[in-house]
């Protein structure tokens, strides 16, 4: 089992502003972000568009990403896809490359919802997984929750491992922890409540335009100091708030754009930021930048 503590960086996928990837871009972010200290990057992330890139494209983040990071933080790779066979063809891809951890969502579009439909489903995955599998518990997306009972059962499984959380409900998440089974908080506004109820690691999105913060956030409620990490917390927050209520892409992206972490531009059909909205962000940034 992976040891996948701490911040695991959900990151952006650099974009020109016709929607094409910047792979230059991309390969300079990875080192920006692991000289922060993030101890873990998750290519192809929710955060990184990952329904709107095609299989190819995928492939060739995955290449980039595994090269470029070499090692220097731990590897994740979202290989989640409709069509079970292409999942276990993402997954292999991702395997072969030296991932660490490979990030599952159950299958979201009119796939099975009960219980023993999710677990079969991630059987077939782990029948042919040789690290890691992270399940994905994003119900305000999916439409599915994986229900504790169900996230025991799976946990019985050869290599299903974690799950990331970001429903959002901190009862359900402690339910999880008390299971003694991997948890990654997922949730961008409760990540150091997370951290504070035994969440070993988190993957997040927002950390795109903090990584430093979040690295530092991190590593003060693992040495204890909870007054300074809430003294933190309350410099990130706004922001955190703001860009979880809706259009969450757009705002990480302008926050990296005005934050000195560019990845460029969304790609179709979502949409940059209007000027009100900009404006908006821009003030909930503010404290991040007030020591």
């Amino acid at each position: 089992m992976a040891e996948l503590n701490g911040i695991n960086l959900a990151m952006q996928t650099p974009m020109y502003a016709d929607g094409s990837i910047d792979f230059g871009r991309w390969q300079e972010l990875i080192d920006i972000y692991i000289d922060a200290g993030v101890q873990g990057l998750v290519l192809g992330a929710g955060t990184g568009q990952h329904p709107y890139l095609t299989r190819a494209e995928c492939d060739r983040l995955f290449e980039l990403g595994a090269r470029r990071i070499d090692s220097r933080c731990k590897l994740i790779c979202q290989t989640s896809a409709l069509v079970v066979d292409e999942v276990i063809e993402r997954s292999k891809q991702a395997q072969g490359l030296g991932a660490d951890a490979l990030m599952i969502l159950p299958p979201y579009l009119e796939g099975p919802e009960d219980d023993d439909g999710l677990f079969e489903f991630y059987r077939q995955l782990d029948a042919v997984a040789e690290v890691d599998i992270i399940g994905y518990n994003i119900p305000q997306t999916t439409g599915i929750s994986i229900s504790l009972d169900l996230f025991k059962r799976l946990n019985q499984l050869d290599h299903f491992n974690y799950i990331k959380d970001s429903a959002g409900d901190l009862t359900t998440h402690q339910e999880y922890l008390a299971t003694g089974f991997g948890v990654l908080n997922g949730c961008d506004p409760n990540t150091v409540f997370a951290f504070i109820a035994g969440a070993p690691g988190c993957i997040w999105g927002g950390a795109n335009y903090m990584p430093r913060e979040a690295v530092q956030l991190y590593q003060l409620v693992v040495t204890g100091e909870l007054d300074a990490a809430m003294q933190l917390w309350s410099r990130m927050i706004p922001s955190l708030l703001f860009i979880w209520r809706g259009q969450y892409i757009p705002k990480v992206k302008a926050a990296c754009r005005l934050r000195g972490f560019d990845g460029g531009a969304v790609r179709a059909p979502l949409r940059e930021l209007d000027t009100a909205t900009q404006r908006l962000l821009e003030q909930y940034l503010e404290p991040l930048d007030q020591e």
